[in-house]
């Protein structure tokens, strides 16, 4: 059968570099998981520090966030995300991403699955910059060949 074609895969997390979001910030770092270019997905662990925040940003499609340690929340919300909790962003939404409290490793540290763009806007809600499967994929490729790491095909599908 078919189906039964279709093999299960495993990504060893440690073996995966942190890349800053650069040109946002070189604080927030990035384990990036899975870039699927069918699908505009992409899935990435983000560590944030306390006094450090993203910029306003607007999702084009749905982000799932798991809080792994530290609190966070966007400010454009009464609630505070913590650990073991989970934020079902809707399509077409946008927000303000704010640390409240650091774990044990000095970071707010989530894991990320995000369905198109974020589109990061100005004070006037222009559209400064954007952010997808693609640009993730130049940046870790960049960081891996500025680092000498030999970089893993995070798009395949197995």
């Amino acid at each position: 059968m078919l189906y039964q074609q279709i093999e299960t895969a495993v990504i060893d997390g440690e073996s995966l570099p942190w890349v800053p979001l650069i040109p946002f910030s070189d604080k927030i770092l990035l384990k990036y998981f899975k870039l699927d270019p069918i699908r505009g997905e992409w899935i990435v662990m983000m560590k944030v520090p306390f006094g450090v925040s993203m910029p306003k940003h607007h999702h084009t499609g749905t982000v799932m966030v798991y809080t792994i340690e530290g609190k966070w929340r966007y400010i454009e919300h009464d609630w505070v995300a913590t650990p073991g909790s989970i934020v079902f962003e809707t399509a077409a939404s946008s927000h303000t991403f704010e640390v409240v409290e650091v774990g044990e490793s000095g970071y707010s540290t989530t894991l990320v699955q995000v369905s198109g763009e974020l589109l990061f806007l100005d004070e006037n809600e222009n559209i400064i910059a954007s952010e997808n499967w693609k640009t993730s994929l130049d940046r870790y490729l960049a960081y891996c060949e500025q680092h000498n790491i030999t970089p893993k095909d995070l798009t395949a599908f197995n």
